[in-house]
């Protein structure tokens, strides 16, 4: 059994997030994926928290940044000095023998390296190009720096988070730079596809605001087809009614009854029953324009229970519903442990850490786990592998710092 994409060569130059990801999906599903890290300080991800304690046992008593664990599993490090003459020289003969090129410098940066999407292109027309920026190559944003918290203010997604009382608010995980790493994976995924009928790779791009103000979903569309500007509604569903948080005796559930069977199955389980007969909670029109109504009859119903109550009686009601958890609730879940969404990935000489599971299911090519890299753990041997470098030339590179 080989991995969907054991036949694929990737040269990573990517840092912090979006681009990484990309990059990381590959090489989950088998790619041979080549991480570029600047000399002597590497991806400036490995600088940012939280830090972890080296899982490495040559490294006991030294700490990593989880962050950068968790989007380069998998990858072999390079380092080296693109912007030397003779560090962009080995990028470009290094591109010579990958499928894909994945990078995330600011628009225009590696064209004046000698690397640019279009010169090496046209060295390796079975090249797929991805390049991941904040606002794309061109328009009057191009040239602007980017991070996910900008993407999620600028696109109008913090407009909509947030208590409606109170201020935007941004996502404690950067979903824009997850969303943005995975649609590039996407689309480099479709470019191989249309290469193995044409023989000929492309220019793919995916931008961290083009993926924000998609991600609007139905709000976007609602608004471009004469809707209102959507506004702040905290924790609670505007257009159905029951869908929202509500207090129990030791916590937070989320109730969610979509429709008027589940909404009168949930008033049953509750123990409230007569509340579904009430012609101010008939249907979902009428439950939303009486909502605080409702909310404070249901806040009564559930003041006795505890959150697991509640979500038992719901779960025997098939009512959607569930509680609200922390992290250490989540990796303690029968489900999530059900579904194995912890893997050990193994390390040389039998020491292991833990990853979160990829999401990708695949029935007859799995994904496989692997450790991300140590900074240049594999520069030498890629190095010799695909250049043919002998040990007299990477000690001349080595002096002038290039790698």
């Amino acid at each position: 059994m080989s991995d969907i994409f054991s036949h694929i060569k990737v040269l990573d130059l990517s840092r912090a997030i979006a681009g990484p990801i990309a990059a990381q999906a590959l090489a989950d599903m088998g790619a041979t994926v080549y991480k570029v890290e600047r000399p002597g300080q590497g991806d400036e991800l490995r600088q940012l928290g939280p830090y972890v304690a080296s899982p490495y046992p040559d490294a006991a008593g030294t700490r990593e940044s989880a962050a950068f664990h968790a989007y380069n599993r998998g990858k072999k490090s390079i380092t080296l000095d693109i912007a030397s003459d003779r560090g962009a020289d080995i990028v470009r003969r290094l591109t010579q023998r990958c499928d894909v090129l994945i990078e995330n410098y600011k628009a225009g940066t590696l064209d004046r390296y000698g690397l640019g999407a279009e010169r090496l292109r046209a060295e390796n027309p079975r090249l797929v190009y991805c390049s991941v920026t904040g606002f794309g190559q061109d328009g009057p944003y191009a040239n602007r720096p980017a991070y996910d918290f900008i993407a999620q203010g600028l696109s109008g997604l913090m407009s909509t988070c947030g208590e409606m009382d109170g201020e935007p608010m941004r996502t404690s995980v950067p979903m824009i730079d997850l969303i943005t790493g995975h649609q590039a994976a996407l689309s480099i995924v479709s470019a191989l596809y249309h290469r193995e009928r044409t023989g000929r790779g492309q220019y793919v791009e995916a931008t961290l605001l083009d993926s924000a103000v998609a991600f609007n979903g139905h709000l976007a569309q609602g608004y471009l087809m004469g809707g209102p500007v959507p506004q702040r509604a905290g924790n609670t569903n505007p257009i159905a009614a029951p869908s929202t948080v509500l207090r129990c005796r030791d916590g937070a559930v989320i109730l969610a009854a979509g429709n008027n069977h589940q909404f009168q199955a949930m008033c049953e389980a509750l123990g409230w029953p007569g509340l579904a007969q009430e012609p101010r909670f008939a249907s979902n029109a009428s439950r939303v324009a009486n909502a605080p109504a409702l909310y404070a009859e249901l806040t009564q119903a559930l003041r006795p229970l505890t959150r697991a109550e509640v979500v038992e009686r719901l779960s025997k009601a098939k009512v959607p519903g569930g509680p609200i958890n922390d992290l250490a609730d989540v990796f303690a879940d029968p489900q999530v442990a059900h579904r194995g969404l912890v893997q050990k990935v193994e390390l040389p000489g039998g020491a292991s850490y833990p990853v979160v599971r990829s999401p990708l299911r695949f029935s007859e090519t799995p994904v496989r786990h692997r450790p991300s890299p140590r900074l240049g753990e594999h520069t030498d041997e890629v190095l010799r592998e695909e250049l043919g470098l002998d040990d007299a030339v990477l000690g001349e590179l080595r002096e002038q710092a290039v790698l």
